[in-house]
């Protein structure tokens, strides 16, 4: 996953320069670097892991209920979120495809549920292995994952303008707010 999340660091940024080789290439360009990384981090995986801290039934049970909640806003979020948009085309289109800005369903409720969706997924993932260097992954995958998304909602004001900005006014980024009794 860390390659994967490196991804977004090298597009988000240079948006304007990637869109000029379009999503295909951009991929091309930028895969085998990724891919060398993932097989280079799956190779050291056993000194990365880091201590075997042991089985905890309380840890597994909150990883179990965090698990649930990442598929819950993964199935709400794949109503909407398309793999094609998942993948990013519309930001790397040659064509100035603008797309379309998410705002019903659970999008109605949180801007990025993605990025919800994977943090929660990652820390039940650390929280029921039970070893130290998942514990620093989970640390530095939300960090990453918030700086993504403050990356990508400044492509998001570029693309959408007062649009989006009302939207952020009106829809909280990961949480969502409690309803109030009528």
């Amino acid at each position: 996953m860390p390659p994967a999340l490196l991804l977004w660091f090298a597009i988000h940024p240079w948006v304007r320069f990637w869109r000029r080789f379009g999503a295909g290439w951009t991929y091309a360009l930028l895969g085998g670097p990724v891919i060398a990384l993932m097989a280079g981090l799956y190779l050291a995986r056993e000194s990365l892991l880091g201590a075997d801290l042991g089985t905890h039934y309380v840890l597994i049970a909150l990883g179990i209920l965090f698990a649930s909640c990442a598929v819950v806003i993964g199935i709400k979020r794949k109503k909407y979120l398309t793999f094609r948009i998942l993948c990013g085309v519309p930001e790397l289109s040659r064509t100035g495809e603008r797309g379309k800005l998410l705002q019903e369903g659970i999008y109605a409720k949180i801007r990025h549920p993605r990025y919800l969706e994977v943090a929660l997924a990652v820390l039940s993932y650390s929280l029921i292995a039970n070893y130290a260097g998942l514990y620093v992954l989970t640390v530095l995958s939300v960090l990453a994952l918030y700086a993504i998304v403050l990356l990508e909602e400044r492509e998001l004001r570029e693309r959408f303008g007062s649009a989006y900005e009302e939207y952020a006014r009106s829809v909280p980024r990961f949480l969502p707010r409690p309803r109030t009794p009528k």
